[in-house]
């Protein structure tokens, strides 16, 4: 049997499908890259607002469209999760779903479909797949390492409570044992990944429990290069996890904060935690780490967003000289306390305003990266070809941050030293003046 998987949506949808390639390669399944040659195609589907609902409906439409009658059509993910009959309403070609929480069954649902059987078996009940320990396999120099799944944070925009469910971490030495595993294949670099990382062993009554988990793990694992965070909840950046970060040498000074607004009428109406928060949090890493570069979003058009408030945002942006920004248009989700609200700003004035936040932000993005010229930074390098080659530092995670473009092409998923000749808005341009990373 071969099947083919189509992932949409954040990194922690990867993970997911990472240990579905894992169950289905341990049942003798073989992976593809073209639908057409597949007996089995799968699509991982995100449903977190309403663009990413219809990204995952147009990909299983196309399948749906070209699929043959000895083919199976699988929908997995938190689209299946939140809008089970969106799918099946919308793709009728669809022979089975498979939630976000239960992607472990994957390939139980497969052998029931194919002996027809898919519905006549008990229901062995649940278990929480973030305690699915399977073997890590590599792809490439980075991986992401889930610590944890779900939320039980109270934002009254998002949806991932509802589809995730409430907070579960992962045990300690599962971890560990992911870890030891990617960097025995050659990983280089390790990044932390859950809806919230900093609610990391809350599940279990622990308040601070991210920055032990940093410490066991680089206890374990010394040999890896980089290990990344991601996801951190303004409200839980504790002292103790800013002085573990600054006293581990492989933790990147690096660290993915989404704050969501700068206003803090906007903040309350969204239950996030306050702009003196995040000024509080951000003045305390860039103390402990003074060249750490913060890469946070924001959500303009939030349902009563004034033009005052706005401007508050706009101003706090300017003040705090953040290193990457992603700004997002609010998106309305009817079954979020958001979606009820009156004033809902239009699309228009929407728009307006994320172009002139990413134009602010875009000529700060550009003066941050000017302060790194002339420096040598360890570079990783990803790719090769038409005599250039890219890769990331520290400042940058994957996909979502920039990229340093070097002369001439060299040997990838290895780090080398890099002094950095020039600046643009999002990326550097360097040289490579050490072959072996040091």
């Amino acid at each position: 049997m071969r099947y083919f998987l189509l992932t949409l949506g954040c990194p922690k949808n990867v993970v997911d499908s990472e240990g579905m390639f894992q169950l289905l390669g341990q049942a003798g399944y073989t992976p593809i890259e073209h639908p057409e040659d597949a007996d089995v195609l799968i699509v991982n589907t995100c449903g977190f607002i309403g663009p990413a609902k219809d990204e995952s409906i147009s990909a299983m439409q196309e399948l749906g469209q070209v699929k043959r009658s000895d083919q199976l059509l699988i929908a997995a993910g938190c689209l299946v999760q939140r809008d089970n009959g969106a799918l099946t309403r919308d793709v009728p070609q669809v022979d089975a779903v498979l939630s976000t929480r239960r992607w472990y069954e994957i390939v139980d649902l497969i052998g029931r479909l194919r002996n027809k059987t898919y519905g006549d078996i008990p229901d062995a009940g649940w278990t929480n797949p973030i305690d699915v320990s399977l073997p890590r396999r590599a792809v490439g120099a980075s991986a992401y390492l889930k610590i944890a799944d779900g939320c039980s944070a109270p934002c009254t925009f998002c949806t991932i409570p509802d589809i995730k469910g409430s907070w579960h971490s992962k045990p300690v030495e599962q971890i560990v044992c992911e870890a030891r595993e990617l960097i025995e294949q050659g990983v280089q670099e390790i990044i932390l990944i859950a809806q919230d990382t900093t609610a990391y062993g809350y599940d279990r009554g622990e308040r601070d429990a991210l920055a032990p988990l940093i410490d066991r793990i680089l206890e374990e694992v010394p040999e890896l290069p980089w290990l990344r965070l991601m996801y951190a909840y303004p409200g839980r950046v504790t002292p103790r996890l800013v002085e573990t970060m600054a006293q581990h040498r492989q933790v990147c000074n690096y660290i993915d904060i989404p704050l969501q607004h700068g206003h803090s009428d906007v903040l309350a109406r969204m239950k996030r935690p306050s702009a003196r928060v995040a000024r509080s949090n951000i003045r305390r890493l860039r103390e402990a780490m003074p060249d750490i570069a913060i890469r946070t979003g924001f959500i303009v058009g939030f349902p009563g967003e004034t033009d005052e408030e706005f401007e508050g945002l706009l101003n706090f942006v300017a003040e705090m000289r953040f290193d990457k920004v992603g700004v997002f248009t609010y998106c309305r989700e009817k079954d979020t306390p958001a979606g009820t609200m009156s004033d809902q700003v239009p699309e228009d004035i929407k728009e307006e305003r994320r172009a002139r936040l990413m134009e602010l932000q875009q000529e700060i993005s550009l003066q941050r990266n000017r302060e790194f010229v002339d420096q040598e930074l360890k570079v990783l390098i990803e790719g090769a070809g038409d005599g250039i080659s890219v890769g990331r530092t520290y400042r940058d995670a994957p996909e979502v941050d920039g990229l340093v473009i070097v002369q001439d092409e060299w040997p990838t998923n290895v780090m080398l030293s890099a002094r950095m000749t020039g600046a643009m808005a999002y990326d550097l341009l360097g040289e490579i003046v050490a072959e072996d990373g040091s």
